[in-house]
């Protein structure tokens, strides 16, 4: 193991025959390739105890700002569709759990949730100052659960077609027609909690430089959500 990541840090590659080829040692790149071979082929990742290794030695100070996020990744014919969440610190987002979705495109509510309570079993004490998301998480369930009482704080992103009631029962509008008359940096916070995804949340929006909305949905503190969100 000290080797190979020896071997890993010098080339940056997990190509196995140019790290067998760098190895420290005596033998020939062939029967070091070998022994990395042998070693993958019958050892079982626990990615669980990988999570606490790494909460453990980047020793990042709670509370912690995580994001949720969905990467793809094609290897030949193969495609990976992969859900992760990691901790955000100066300015980089440190992977910590992750699903391999069995399909292609945006994960369902259960499979967020599942990670969720994943995290919440590998680390029951950590303090958690929000969950940010962009806007494919999104949804009544969803949003359901992160409501919940022992549930963390969140910042998720709003489509733009997602549609916001006022707290006066009025007719829902879509969030670009709300924020319609924003100008690139200027932000409003909306008062009170509004109806989206008909649950009770703080919407805030912001536009940015290049004229796009942005539009949070937060559960606590709207006034430092865009703040918070920038972070991820």
């Amino acid at each position: 193991m000290g080797l190979f990541l020896v071997a890993l840090f010098r080339l940056e590659t997990v190509n196995l025959d140019k790290l067998a080829s760098v190895f420290a040692n005596r033998a020939q790149s062939a029967s070091s390739h070998k022994r990395l071979t042998c070693f993958f082929r019958g050892f079982a990742v626990d990615f669980d105890a990988i999570a606490q290794a790494v909460v453990s030695w980047s020793q990042i100070p709670q509370p912690w700002t995580l994001s949720l996020d969905r990467t793809n990744w094609s290897f030949g014919s193969v495609h990976f569709n992969i859900l992760m969440l990691g901790i955000v610190h100066e300015g980089v987002a440190f992977p910590l759990l992750w699903t391999m979705l069995d399909k292609r495109g945006n994960s369902s509510s259960d499979e967020r949730m599942a990670l969720l309570e994943r995290f919440e079993r590998l680390f029951p004490g950590a303090q958690v100052h929000c969950l940010t998301g962009d806007r494919e998480f999104v949804g009544k369930a969803w949003c359901s659960f992160l409501l919940l009482p022992k549930a963390m704080p969140f910042r998720l992103r709003l489509r733009h077609r997602d549609r916001i009631r006022p707290r006066s029962g009025k007719r829902r509008q879509r969030g670009e027609r709300v924020f319609a008359n924003l100008k690139v940096g200027e932000q409003r916070v909306l008062s009170g909690k509004r109806w989206v995804w008909e649950r009770r949340v703080y919407v805030v929006a912001t536009r940015l430089e290049d004229g796009e909305l942005l539009i949070l949905a937060t559960d606590h503190r709207p006034q430092s959500a865009l703040a918070d969100y920038r972070l991820r």
